[in-house]
């Protein structure tokens, strides 16, 4: 049997690699009048990722987790080559979940030899992260259209630990008519507010002791442009001015934004969102919060 049309168990869970079997399966589940999820990861699955399965799950009868580290969405001087995998690992927590499918191609299958389509967000995906990560929007937008295709789910699940990319997928379905429905899922944390991330991982104990005042000084600078009036600009440079001071080695941005169009914050009658980015040592984390 060729590696297109391999299909395996692993840790009870069915993993398909190719297109064609991908599609196979969910036919066939579409025949029996099943909904269909989708939740794309890039595998090293935490309990955060997990919780948008077991959202998934809720949602839909059949559930499909994609595992695909995207090498077009990585910069020349960023973490792809050591980004945290373990299949193994992953494939085990689905199955217990109860996740129907796990889709894990190799890089050939997405993007074959003489690839060229691309697909961009402009505006949406060129500020915040797309300013300090140039075209890694272009890159996010590219992968999930393409898994969107592939997978022709009726419901996809993001996390809105990264909202500006929630917002990103959600501008590209609409725009190119992709008939899915885009759930965002709340960020899971850790009891002292970190945002669950597969980075955390190279956070030293040094520097896990400094991280959680990220949501803390995000917490402050909604509370002070809400609750007390601040101006939303003055707020975000105190809260890059806090994250120095706490320890963080440099702040890519910190921002009060429209919840809808990341425009600048109006005030209250507009849904607003906190958003940043911080490096520490040589681990970058986002965060956001809500204005309300």
């Amino acid at each position: 049997m060729s590696s297109e049309t391999t299909e395996m168990r692993a840790a009870g869970i069915t993993t398909v690699r190719s297109v064609h079997s991908l599609r196979a399966q969910l036919r066939r589940w579409r025949q029996d009048g099943d909904m269909l999820a989708l939740v794309p990861t890039m595998g090293a699955l935490h309990e955060g990722h997990l919780a948008l399965v077991r959202h998934a799950r809720g949602l839909a009868e059949r559930v499909c987790v994609s595992l695909f580290v995207n090498p077009t969405q990585f910069g020349p001087n960023e973490d792809f080559a050591v980004y945290p995998r373990d299949e193994a690992g992953d494939a085990a927590k689905l199955e217990a979940l109860g996740a129907d499918l796990l889709f894990a191609p190799a890089v050939e299958e997405m993007y074959p030899p003489g690839a060229l389509t691309r697909v961009s967000v402009p505006s949406l995906g060129d500020m915040l992260e797309g300013e300090h990560r140039p075209g890694f929007f272009t890159g996010v937008a590219t992968v999930v259209s393409k898994l969107l295709l592939q997978a022709l789910p009726d419901i996809a699940v993001f996390g809105e630990k990264d909202y500006q990319q929630l917002l990103v997928v959600r501008r590209m379905c609409t725009d190119l008519w992709i008939p899915t429905r885009i759930e965002g899922a709340p960020t899971i944390r850790e009891p002292d507010g970190l945002a669950l991330s597969s980075r955390n991982a190279y956070l030293t104990a040094d520097e896990r002791r400094i991280a959680p005042s990220l949501h803390r000084t995000l917490r402050a600078v909604a509370e002070g442009v809400l609750v007390d009036g601040a101006d939303p600009i003055e707020r975000a440079a105190w809260g890059e001015a806090e994250l120095l001071r706490a320890g963080f080695d440099a702040v890519d941005y910190v921002a009060v934004r429209d919840a809808e169009t990341l425009a600048p914050w109006p005030g209250p009658s507009r849904p607003g969102r906190v958003l940043a980015a911080a490096r520490i040592g040589r681990t970058r984390l986002i965060d956001n919060l809500a204005v309300a």
